[in-house]
C-alpha cells in the first residue's frame, strides 16, 4: 500500500482539479473522482516502476463485462474505493460511508466489490483498497468506518480478509482533504455462515 499511498501523494503534489458540472474543485487529489485519482496514481506507478506495474490497469472479470479496477497480471485483482466524509466546500457528505459499507451483492460499496471479487475466478490474488481523505487533526477518524467493514465482511456477509495493510500521505495541498489513507485487504474467500 505504501506504493499507491506514494503514487496519490505525487498526483496531489501536481496541483489537479477536479470539476463538476457547475463549477472547479479546489486543487488537489482529495476533490477528484475515484476513477480520476485511480487512474492518475496507475499512470505515475507505470512510470515510476514500469516493471512492477508496467501493464497494470483496469481489465474486465472473467466471464463478464464489468470491470476490475485494477488489474497487476500475474498478481493482484483490486477494487478501489474512496471515502472522503467532506465535500469541497468543507461541509460533511450525507451519505459518504454507504460508498464502503451497504452491504448487499452486486452493489459497488467495498462490501459488494468483496463478494465480487471472492466469486470472481481471477487466478491473481484478489484485495480490496480504500483510500481517503480527513482533516489534519481529524473531523471525522476513517478507522470507524475502516472497523465498520471488517465487522460487516467477517460477521454479516461471511467474507474472509486478510490483515489490515496500512498506509498514510499526509500534507496534502486542499483545504479539507489535508491527509490521506489507504487501507488494504487480500480477500481469502468466503467462510460457511
Amino acid at each position: 500500500m505504501t506504493d499507491f499511498a506514494a503514487a496519490f501523494k505525487a498526483v496531489d503534489a501536481t496541483g489537479p482539479r477536479g470539476r463538476s458540472r457547475t463549477r472547479e474543485y479546489q486543487p488537489g487529489v482529495g476533490p477528484l473522482t475515484e476513477n480520476e485519482a485511480a487512474r492518475l496514481a496507475t499512470e505515475w506507478l507505470q512510470t515510476t516502476k514500469p516493471t512492477q506495474y508496467g501493464l497494470a490497469g483496469p481489465k474486465p472479470y472473467p466471464h463478464s463485462r464489468q470491470l476490475c479496477d485494477l488489474l497487476i497480471p500475474s498478481e493482484w485483482a483490486i477494487e478501489i474505493k474512496l471515502i472522503r466524509p467532506f465535500g469541497d466546500n468543507g461541509i460533511e457528505a450525507e451519505h459518504w460511508s454507504e460508498n464502503i459499507l451497504h452491504p448487499y451483492a452486486g452493489n459497488v460499496s467495498a462490501i459488494g466489490d468483496a463478494l465480487k471479487l471472492a466469486h470472481s475466478g481471477f487466478q491473481e490474488r484478489k484485495a480490496v483498497m480504500v483510500y481517503g481523505f480527513e482533516h489534519s487533526p481529524a473531523k471525522i477518524d476513517l478507522k470507524v468506518v475502516i472497523k465498520c467493514f471488517e465487522l460487516i465482511c467477517r460477521d454479516v456477509v461471511h467474507v474472509q480478509l486478510g490483515p489490515r495493510s496500512y498506509a498514510d500521505f499526509p500534507e496534502l495541498m486542499h483545504s479539507c482533504h489535508q491527509h490521506g489513507k489507504v487501507f488494504a485487504w487480500e480477500i481469502i474467500g468466503r467462510t460457511v455462515s
